[in-house]
C-alpha cells in the first residue's frame, strides 16, 4: 500500500485530495492500494475569501461530506512536526494524544496566516484571518449598539489597504450603517505606504478610490498604528482616533509548518517548488497553495497567495503525487490567466485581468460576478463524488476564468 498524506483542509488541500483520488479511480485502484489521507485541525473547509462578510459561521463546508464520498481518509489533528528524513508527520489529536502518520508522498497545503504586530495594545485588534477571528469580529460589531454612547462607538479603523483591508473596510460601512445612522458611522483606512491597494497597481486604483469616496471611507496614507486601546487608536503622526473597532489586515506569511521542510523559502516563507510543485531537493514532498512559491510559466512570475491560485495548485499537486507513486508522467503546473475580483462593499466591486490589472468591470456589474464566485464557484461539491471528481485533476479549469476572457470594459 502507498500512502499520500495531505496537510491542510483548505482549497489546496481539498483539491489535492480530490485529484489524487481521481487518478486512483481512473487507474482502477482500490483505496487500500493507494491511500489518500487529509490531516486538518478543523472539521470544515473554511471559505476564507468570504470572511469579510457578515455571519461568517456560514462560510464553511464539512470536510467529511466532500472527502468521504470519494474515499479520502481524514484525521482531525494539529500537526506539530514533519520529519522529511523519516517520512513521518506528528500531530496532536483533540483528546490530547499524539499520533504519527507515515507517508510515501506528502503535500504541504497548510495555508498562510496574518502577521500579528507586537505593538502596544495588540490584544485589542480584530482580524478576519480565520473563521474564529471573523466570528469574534462579527459578534463584537453586532453588540456595538449595546455599548454606552461614547465617541467612536460606530467607528472602525482598518489597518492595511491591501486586498483584504479594502474588502473589510468597504464592507464595514454597510454593516455599521445597519446598526446606526449614517452620520454616526466612520470607517478609517490606514496604510503605511503612499498608495491604496499597493499590490494591486495603478489599473484599478481610480475605481477603488471612487468607491472609497462614495462610501465616505477616510484614507490615511503614509502612517502606521503605534498603539491601540479599548476605545482609541494612536497613529504614527500623533493623531488619536476614537474607535471601538480596529481590524488588522497588514501582512501575510506562509504557515509555520514550512519551517520543518528543508529548502529555500521566499520572503513570505513559501517553499521553493519546481514546475511540478515538488519541493526542490526533496523527492517525496510537494507544496500547494499559500505554502508554495509556484511560478506561472506563461506569465513568468510567482503566483499570489490567493484562492485563485491555491485551487489549481491543489489540482496539480494532488495529481502529481499520485502519478509519481504510480510511475506515470507528471504534469507541469500552469494556472489559468490571472484575474482579480475585489469587493468594494455597497459600492460594488472591480474586476481586472492580467498582472497589469486592466479593469474589465466595475460597480454592480462586477459585484454580480463577485457574488457568483463567492457563493458558487469556489465551493467544492458536497455529497456528490461524481461532480467533485469531474472538477478535479490538472486539466479541470475553474469557471470564473472563462467569462473573464470576454469581459468588456465598463
Amino acid at each position: 500500500m502507498e500512502n499520500i498524506l495531505i496537510v491542510g483542509g483548505g482549497f489546496a488541500g481539498v483539491w489535492s485530495a480530490a485529484s489524487a483520488a481521481k487518478l486512483r479511480r481512473e487507474r482502477g485502484l482500490a483505496e487500500e492500494e493507494l491511500r489518500v489521507t487529509v490531516i486538518s485541525a478543523g472539521d470544515d473547509m473554511v471559505i476564507r475569501p468570504r470572511l469579510y462578510e457578515a455571519d461568517p459561521d456560514r462560510m464553511r463546508v464539512p470536510l467529511d461530506r466532500v472527502l468521504g464520498p470519494i474515499g479520502v481518509r481524514r484525521v482531525a489533528g494539529t500537526v506539530t512536526d514533519i520529519d522529511t528524513d523519516g517520512r513521518v508527520v506528528t500531530a496532536v489529536r483533540r483528546d490530547g494524544t499524539t499520533t504519527k502518520l507515515g507517508y510515501d508522498r506528502l503535500v504541504l497545503a497548510s495555508g498562510s496566516q496574518v502577521v500579528r504586530p507586537g505593538l502596544p495594545g495588540a490584544e485589542h485588534l480584530f482580524d478576519i484571518d480565520t473563521l474564529a477571528g471573523a466570528a469574534t469580529l462579527d459578534a463584537h460589531v453586532r453588540r456595538l449598539p449595546e455599548r454606552a454612547g461614547e465617541a467612536g462607538r460606530f467607528t472602525a479603523v482598518v489597518v492595511g489597504a491591501g486586498f483584504t483591508g479594502l474588502e473589510i473596510a468597504t464592507e464595514l460601512v454597510g454593516r455599521l450603517q445597519d446598526l446606526a445612522p449614517a452620520d454616526q458611522v466612520r470607517v478609517v483606512l490606514v496604510e503605511r505606504l503612499d498608495a491604496i491597494g499597493p499590490e494591486l497597481g495603478e489599473g484599478p486604483r481610480p475605481a477603488i478610490q471612487k468607491a472609497l469616496t462614495e462610501l465616505g471611507v477616510e484614507v490615511r496614507l503614509g502612517v502606521s498604528v503605534e498603539e491601540v486601546g479599548p476605545d482609541e487608536v494612536r497613529l504614527s503622526d500623533g493623531t488619536v482616533v476614537p474607535a471601538a473597532t480596529v481590524v488588522w489586515t497588514a501582512g501575510m506569511t506562509a504557515s509555520p509548518l514550512t519551517s520543518f521542510i528543508p529548502g529555500e523559502k521566499d520572503r513570505l516563507g513559501r517553499l521553493d517548488v519546481d514546475e511540478y510543485l515538488r519541493v526542490r531537493g526533496l523527492r517525496d514532498v510537494y507544496a500547494a497553495g499559500d505554502t508554495a512559491a509556484a511560478v506561472s510559466p506563461s506569465e513568468g512570475r510567482v503566483v499570489m497567495q490567493s484562492c485563485q491560485h491555491a485551487l489549481p495548485q491543489g489540482k496539480f499537486a494532488g495529481h502529481n503525487v499520485a502519478a509519481d507513486l504510480l510511475g506515470e508522467e507528471l504534469v507541469r503546473f500552469e494556472p489559468v490567466p490571472y484575474v482579480t475580483c475585489l469587493s468594494l462593499g455597497p459600492a460594488g466591486a472591480v474586476v481586472t485581468s492580467g498582472w497589469d490589472r486592466d479593469v474589465q468591470m466595475t460597480e454592480h456589474i462586477a459585484k454580480d460576478l463577485k457574488h457568483t464566485i463567492n457563493e458558487q464557484w469556489i465551493y467544492p461539491p458536497v455529497d456528490d463524488p461524481a461532480e467533485l471528481l469531474s472538477q478535479a485533476g490538472p486539466q479541470a479549469g475553474w469557471p470564473v476564468y472563462e467569462p473573464v476572457q470576454s469581459f468588456g470594459a465598463s
